[in-house]
């Protein structure tokens, strides 16, 4: 269903106003609903003002674009592994007696060991457009996926990277491009397994890859674009390439770590510490780090990591997909630490959905309602705290200083149509409750990214043909099925 605007200007909002009647203004611990909301976009595609309590009429005669509709941020997806959008939904069968984590890597290794640059390209244009539709205009990929199909390097050693940086561009959406040190099987292993050939990097070309990255951000990019590096887990890394690695990373630092009970185990086992444990002893954290998962700890290594101002990024639909657990929410938004999202394996791409099972998995487990709620500190609403929450902390996931309806913030936003059936009759004041907690949910149909809308009425402004590409990817990648 389209959101209903008063459009009178092009695409580009840049060096122009926007009114919206309602929308969610802020950043960190301060925000919430305004009312009659003007916002003036920069050229650099940035808030520059904001101005609440200003009359439709009065915006009508300044020229703004004047919105029918609620306003609120576009979220970071902290957490991406492209190519794996080609997977989803392909691993929902058991034919053994048993099926986890590890038994679903081995086959999404099939796809990884298929893929071309071309199809790389034609499967994440077709993801970063699901993503906009699904509230998210920034996204982390974790990118792993380097080489070519015999492991060998290309020509460009950074092809698939490009491949990436393409899609995103092409099709609007906001990237940080995090280039992953992977060069062992296990803590004990001394190289990768040859079903992993793709994968192998070391330091020094990981931090070549994020300048190279960032090079290409300063120079030509039109959609925004930052760099950073990734460990793809202590277990894929030595202690002393994380060492270097760390040493000279610029940007954030984005690591798995603790999502599933056996690599807990077996990093007691070969250290005599758990993995955030190791982490926290061995290297200052610090806002840098992002750990992603983080599914199994302890309230100490909780409060480490909050302490050292460091941020954890939580996979919910893919933790659910892979068996992996619940972390403890309760414990994480007690701490204060910096939280978002990500939807790592991409078996659903809006974070409506993540939000919705993030908090639903906390009550499974604890027999209780409103758990992510937090009435002591004002914040009864679960869907606005944590919405708040992990809005605040995509910010330094993705690089940023900060993220949000907020002067200096990216000009990032999507208009809530509260003429879709899950919105009818709710009062302004309960809209993101209803947006979270009552399904299915509408794809948002308005969205704007560094002050350009990328998405219009429900149809993309630039990007073409990329359902065909990835049906003819599909095809070729599931030529049996």
């Amino acid at each position: 269903m389209e959101a209903r605007l008063k459009r009178a200007h092009s695409q580009n909002c840049r060096d122009g106003l926007l009114w919206a009647p309602l929308a969610w203004i802020g950043t960190g611990s301060t925000q919430g609903w305004l009312r009659d909301v003007l916002l003036a976009i920069d050229s650099d595609g940035n808030w520059s003002s904001i101005e609440s309590g200003v009359p439709r009429s009065v915006a009508h005669q300044r020229e703004a674009e004047l919105l029918d509709a609620p306003l609120i941020p576009g979220l970071v997806n902290a957490h991406s592994h492209a190519f794996q959008r080609a997977f989803a939904g392909m691993a929902e069968r058991r034919e053994s007696a048993q099926d986890d984590f590890w038994s679903w890597r081995d086959r999404m290794y099939r796809v990884a060991l298929a893929v071309s640059p071309v199809q790389l390209k034609a499967i994440a244009k077709q993801l970063y457009t699901e993503m906009l539709r699904g509230g998210y205009t920034h996204v982390c990929e974790f990118h792993y996926l380097h080489h070519d199909l015999d492991g060998s390097a290309y020509k460009d050693p950074l092809t698939m990277t490009w491949a990436l940086v393409e899609a995103a561009d092409e099709v609007g959406i906001g990237l940080t491009l995090l280039p992953v040190l992977y060069e062992r099987a296990g803590f004990t292993a001394t190289a990768l397994r040859d079903d992993q050939r793709r994968f192998a990097t070391n330091a020094a070309w990981v931090l070549d890859a994020s300048g190279s990255v960032a090079n290409r951000a300063q120079s030509s990019a039109t959609s925004p674009l930052k760099a950073g590096v990734a460990l793809h887990s202590l277990r894929a890394a030595t202690p002393a390439s994380i060492n270097a690695l760390v040493a000279s990373a610029n940007g954030p630092i984005h690591i798995h770590v603790a999502e599933q009970t056996g690599e807990v185990d077996e990093c007691l086992k070969t250290t005599g510490m758990r993995p955030v444990q190791w982490l926290s002893a061995h290297h200052a954290l610090d806002s840098r780090w992002q750990l992603v998962h983080a599914t199994h700890v302890t309230h100490d290594e909780i409060d480490a990591v909050a302490s050292a101002g460091a941020g954890a990024i939580i996979c919910p639909s893919t933790e659910a997909n892979l068996g992996d657990g619940t972390t403890d929410m309760s414990a994480w938004l007690s701490a204060g630490t910096a939280l978002a999202i990500g939807s790592d394996s991409h078996v659903t791409r809006d974070w409506r959905e993540e939000l919705r099972l993030l908090e639903y998995g906390q009550r499974l487990q604890r027999r209780q309602r409103n758990v992510c709620a937090a009435p002591n500190d004002g914040q009864s609403s679960t869907a606005e705290h944590l919405f708040a929450r992990i809005n605040a902390g995509g910010a330094s996931a993705a690089g940023y200083a900060t993220w949000g309806i907020a002067v200096g913030a990216r000009a990032d936003a999507v208009v809530v149509d509260n003429e879709q059936p899950a919105l009818l009759g709710v009062p302004a004041s309960r809209t993101l409750d209803a947006v979270v907690f009552n399904s299915p949910s509408e794809p948002f149909a308005d969205v704007l990214v560094a002050g350009r809308w990328v998405l219009q009425r429900g149809t993309h402004t630039t990007a073409t043909g990329a359902e065909f590409a990835f049906r003819e990817t599909m095809r070729a990648l599931w030529p049996s099925e």
